[in-house]
């Protein structure tokens, strides 16, 4: 009988240190100098900043590596995190809070990581990966993008306390009872199958003290060319609708339809538009003070403003890749039903 021959585990944890350190030295230095990137793309294609097209393409070349960078690093650094905790017991932990605490946990996570809709999957699809209820994630989803520090710095620089503190208790609001009614319609068979797969062999792959680091940098590993390896499609046709669509909001247009003496189909109709296009809070935002500084009602605005960063086409299109249509349909009507009750709220105390 032939002995098995031991593996170096030295050396080769050594390699995947070293490596691991080069990869993070240049997934920082590559994602702090994206605007570069993009800016020096834009210059190689003899376009000039300001127009319509090339702010299309800037916007193309700067968010797609962002969110490939996001996703890749997210992924890796949740496959290597769950091999300390069992998928089991992360969904006890989230789960078994009362009053939906879990939920309140994953919006209040979603203010302090500013990301727009599209970055906030990756972390999304590491939460199911690593186990966390649905209606947590979906929670984190809606809040990631809607209610971060950017958008509430930027409302409370243009419009004061008051709106910005209104905005983030209804934003919170929002994220929290639809993550929560997501989860108790039990739609977890509306996962594709590949991310339901995951789910099931990494509750039955081994996690805890026993696995060496060189196992845990192979567990993420895997997580990156099992999940990244099948959503990068969709990150690219996402972000090229979203860049097709970025810096093609007819003001003038929106402001006539959104006026303070609208009807109350007004705040639905916007709502409408706004799901199409496709921006962060620092981008829309602008766009929103420009409506209001034309006549626009401000809670048929934020309305507005909340479709465009929490339900944008380029983040279903991402979605579409981890969710089957129905459970996407359920999302997008919870989630609408939610930003047109703020709309109406605003309108009627402000």
């Amino acid at each position: 009988m032939t002995q098995a021959i031991p593996r170096p585990v030295g050396t080769t944890l050594w390699h995947w240190l070293a490596g691991v350190a080069v990869a993070v030295a240049v997934w920082i230095a590559t994602y702090v100098h994206l605007t570069d990137f993009a800016d020096a793309a834009i210059s190689l294609l003899g376009l000039e900043r300001g127009n319509r097209l090339s702010e299309a393409v800037h916007f193309f070349l700067y968010d797609t590596p962002k969110v490939l960078l996001l996703l890749t690093g997210i992924v890796f650094a949740m496959g290597i995190v769950q091999t300390f905790f069992s998928p089991e017991r992360t969904r006890a932990l989230l789960s078994g809070k009362r009053l939906g605490l879990g939920n309140v946990l994953a919006a209040m996570l979603g203010i302090v990581t500013p990301f727009c809709s599209c970055s906030a999957v990756p972390l999304f699809i590491g939460f199911l990966s690593a186990g966390v209820p649905m209606g947590i994630t979906f929670s984190f989803l809606i809040s990631a993008p809607m209610v971060n520090e950017v958008a509430l710095a930027l409302l409370f620089g243009m419009f004061g306390w008051k709106v910005a503190g209104l905005y983030l208790g209804m934003g919170l609001l929002v994220a929290i009872v639809a993550g929560y009614v997501i989860g108790e319609l039990k739609m977890e068979r509306h996962l594709e199958d590949w991310v339901r797969a995951i789910q099931i062999g990494d509750a039955q792959a081994p996690t805890g003290s026993s696995l060496s680091w060189v196992e845990r940098f192979e567990a993420g590993g895997r997580h990156v060319k099992d999940i990244v390896g099948k959503v990068w499609p969709y990150v690219l046709v996402g972000i090229g609708l979203g860049a097709g669509i970025h810096g093609y909001v007819p003001q003038d247009y929106l402001a006539s339809i959104m006026g303070k003496d609208a009807p109350w189909w007004a705040v639905p109709v916007a709502v409408l538009i706004g799901v199409p296009m496709y921006s962060n809070a620092a981008g829309i935002i602008p766009v929103v003070d420009a409506l209001i500084g034309k006549g626009a009602a401000l809670g048929t605005v934020l309305a507005f403003m909340m479709s465009v960063i929490a339900l944008s086409a380029p983040e279903m299109i991402i979605l579409r890749k981890v969710l089957k249509p129905a459970l996407i349909a359920t999302f997008a009507g919870v989630v609408a039903t939610g930003i047109l009750l703020v709309g109406y709220v605003f309108n009627l105390v402000l």
